[in-house]
């Protein structure tokens, strides 16, 4: 499947795939230690969700370079562990044992989605300009995670947010940044990978020798045995009950809506596309999408979606699913060594999402800002997706204000049918 000449054809190689795979997963990497501080609030022991989301991470990642043969990696996304905390079980007073289920169910919902490739048919309804948008706005998204991690932007109550000071970190960070610029520049290979070891080991001083902090790398230990506790402790029984319909289909559109973006965003701005111009292999890779959620609820984990810090390794030079299946196994040793993750502190992998950011904004310049029935709301989907912290929002808006334009200036015969049916998706999705 990946023979020599295979990646030829790609224009690529097994090195290249391999660096794309790592850089990957040391910007994902994030979501091992991220996603059970989150999850554990409902009383699910961390340790048991650290395992889980390593597991729904590898399987579905090794799947989606597999069966989709797409360089995109899979894991628990974040938002949609917030809503499994914050909604399902502290709003709704679930116990997680049936959030979980709901979990579950609604990966099933999804699978069905999927299979009768109803989500392609969804996909290739976006209107072009919406997709360059998302593109866009994703990595505006990614950027401001970028800055944010580094604490060079910051929440300010005067201001909503504003410059970070400038201390040992930010100039860690600012460091790291320009050397990653300059690597790429010079065209050298492996630079971001390479920008985010420097950058860590730029920071390793910071808190022991200047600083004046808590020392910023830190390693807590080498190896933690894994805790499968939670496995298959869903309750699918009461899980099903009609009540719980609005959980269950808000997991869906959430999930729906961030894989899809995040799918076509990639593609948009990576050009991986098929020969018709839709996103590679969208079926399977949204099959592989709710596979990983219904994983997730038989494990003990919020569910999985696409991760949009995949344009990392797509940028580094990935290209085939053998920059996910790299990125999949180096989640692996993890189950046993997760303390070692702090080796890698944020602001390493900050300057690699900032200028992913960069690279991403490239299909803007494919929308026609003279036509402005398609040119605002392919701009109300681009900053939404930053300023709101979702990419479910600016899709969301983006999709029903270009209805809407287009209904009010004579142009109703240029919306189709499936674009009808995204619309209710979308107010279904803003009404639970």
């Amino acid at each position: 499947m990946f023979s020599q000449s295979s990646l030829q054809r790609e224009q690529t190689s097994f090195s290249t795939e391999i660096l794309a795979g790592v850089s990957s997963f040391l910007a994902t990497a994030y979501i091992i230690v991220v996603n059970p501080s989150i999850l554990s609030q409902t009383g699910m022991p961390f340790s048991a969700v650290l395992t889980a989301t390593i597991l729904v991470s590898f399987f579905s990642s090794m799947m989606m370079g597999l069966y989709a043969n797409n360089p995109i990696l899979v894991a628990p996304g974040m938002g949609l562990n917030a809503f499994f905390t914050f909604t399902a079980v502290f709003t709704y007073k679930l116990s997680w044992e049936v959030a979980l289920g709901t979990v579950f169910w609604s990966g099933i919902f999804f699978l069905l989605l999927s299979i009768f490739n109803i989500r392609s048919y969804i996909v290739k309804a976006i209107p072009k300009p919406l997709r360059y948008a998302i593109a866009s706005g994703i990595g505006l998204f990614i950027t401001l995670i970028g800055l944010a991690n580094a604490k060079f932007i910051v929440a300010n109550p005067a201001t909503m947010i504003s410059i970070g000071n400038l201390n040992a970190s930010t100039l860690t960070f600012i460091a790291g940044l320009l050397i990653t610029v300059i690597l790429l520049i010079r065209n050298v290979k492996g630079s971001i990978l390479i920008g985010i070891v420097l950058t860590s080991l730029l920071a390793w001083p910071i808190g022991r020798w200047w600083g004046g902090t808590e020392p910023l790398v830190t390693i807590s230990g080498i190896v933690s045995p894994p805790d499968f506790s939670l496995l298959f402790h869903l309750d699918l029984v009461n899980s099903l009950k009609w009540s719980l319909a609005p959980v269950i289909l808000a997991f869906v559109f959430t999930d729906m809506f961030d894989s899809l973006s995040t799918f076509v965003g990639l593609a948009e701005a990576s050009e991986l596309l098929d020969e018709n111009g839709e996103p590679r292999n969208i079926r399977r890779s949204l099959i592989v999408d709710a596979f990983s959620t219904t994983l997730a609820g038989l494990t003990g984990s919020s569910p999985g979606t696409a991760y949009i810090e995949s344009a990392v390794g797509i940028e580094q030079g990935g290209k085939t699913g053998l920059t996910a299946i790299a990125g999949a196994l180096l989640f692996l040793p993890f189950l046993f060594l997760s303390p070692l993750l702090s080796a890698v502190p944020a602001i390493a992998t900050a300057p690699a999402l900032v200028l992913v950011g960069v690279f991403m904004m490239k299909p803007v310049v494919k929308i026609n800002w003279t036509q402005l029935h398609e040119a605002f709301p392919a701009f109300l989907a681009m900053v939404l997706i930053p300023f709101t912290y979702s990419i479910t929002q600016g899709i969301i808006w983006g999709f029903l204000s270009w209805t809407a334009l287009h209904i009010a200036t004579g142009r109703a015969r240029e919306i189709s049918l499936a674009l009808i049916i995204i619309d209710l998706f979308a107010i279904l999705a803003l009404i639970f």
